[in-house]
């Protein structure tokens, strides 16, 4: 008992807490949901996706019809349609879960927003491009190859997937204007954070110095190992790099990239008491999240989580 009271503490103290709703849960920051916006980093409870077992001969098939306002099928999803029930909430992948189970998951997940939101996300190549959600016809093309997406629309969240990528939702409660960014190693050697917030500045007029950041579960430098082909692209994009790396043997280091986007965001001009970071290793904690590097030696696939935000409904 004390051990979980001092989790909940040390969430606390960072700046988060968990929301759970029929047997799902999201960890949601605080600072974010004070200043107006709807957030939340998904975990891998509350599904119906088996992930840790023989993936389902319908995964990779053709998606079933899409209801056109929610994006999501009317159709009834199979009965655990990935084998043994492990309860997985897995929301994308599509070449490794079936669609009727991805839409499901989502279905659930978006439960607990209050209100109705359209979730729209985009299609990750690990690199530097931001989407301007500025439409509806923008939200509903998930298919544009993107790494990050900003929006002030209401009634959208705007979302990215990842499994020991680094994520992190911005807000600025100035502007009513909000981003979500995916920030693996490429992406992060990229910046690819500092360009979302390049990119609210030109579109929205953003002032970094008004944005609250949340930079959810990832692979954390006490497990994440990298070879030189990452040390290289890191040390060649960071000053000062040596920080971000601890040695374990010839050409190999344990790297943190929570730190290493943390860095960039107060670059732009976020001020540092802004910045909130969560203290949660994916590949240590695969009980709530799903992790690459873990689980696909394993099981031949993995899940995906999902970090969304949006302005808060009134």
């Amino acid at each position: 008992m004390d051990k979980i009271i001092s989790d909940e503490q040390i969430l606390a103290d960072s700046g988060f807490y968990w929301r759970e709703r029929d047997g799902v849960k999201v960890l949601v920051c605080r600072p974010l949901e004070d200043a107006g916006f709807a957030n939340g980093f998904s975990t891998r409870l509350g599904g119906v996706s088996s992930i840790r077992s023989v993936p389902p001969a319908s995964a990779g098939g053709a998606a079933p019809e899409k209801n056109s306002t929610s994006g999501f099928s009317d159709s009834p999803p199979p009965a655990h349609a990935g084998g043994t029930d492990f309860g997985d909430l897995n929301l994308a992948g599509f070449d490794e879960d079936s669609a009727e189970n991805i839409y499901e998951n989502r279905r659930r997940f978006l439960r607990l927003f209050d209100g109705d939101y359209k979730l729209t996300s985009a299609w990750q190549v690990h690199g530097e491009g931001v989407k301007v959600v500025a439409a509806e016809a923008d939200a509903d093309n998930t298919e544009e190859k993107f790494d990050a997406l900003i929006s002030d629309l209401p009634g959208i969240l705007v979302g990215v997937k990842t499994a020991d990528c680094v994520p992190v939702l911005i807000g600025d409660p100035e502007k009513s204007a909000f981003a979500a960014v995916h920030a693996g190693w490429r992406g992060t050697s990229r910046s690819i954070v500092r360009r979302a917030v390049e990119k609210m500045r030109e579109a929205y007029g953003t002032d970094p110095a008004d944005l609250i950041c949340a930079i959810g579960p990832a692979a954390l430098c006490g497990n994440y190992e990298i070879g030189q082909e990452v040390i290289d692209a890191m040390s060649n994009a960071f000053t000062g790099h040596e920080k971000y790396f601890t040695p374990t043997r010839e050409g190999h280091a344990l790297v943190d990239l929570h730190l290493a986007n943390e860095d960039l965001l107060l670059e732009c001009g976020v001020k540092p008491g802004n910045i909130h970071k969560a203290p949660l290793c994916t590949m240590e904690r695969t009980d709530l999240f799903f992790s690459y590097r873990i689980e696909k030696a394993k099981y031949g696939r993995t899940g995906r989580l999902m970090s969304v935000i949006g302005l808060a409904n009134a």
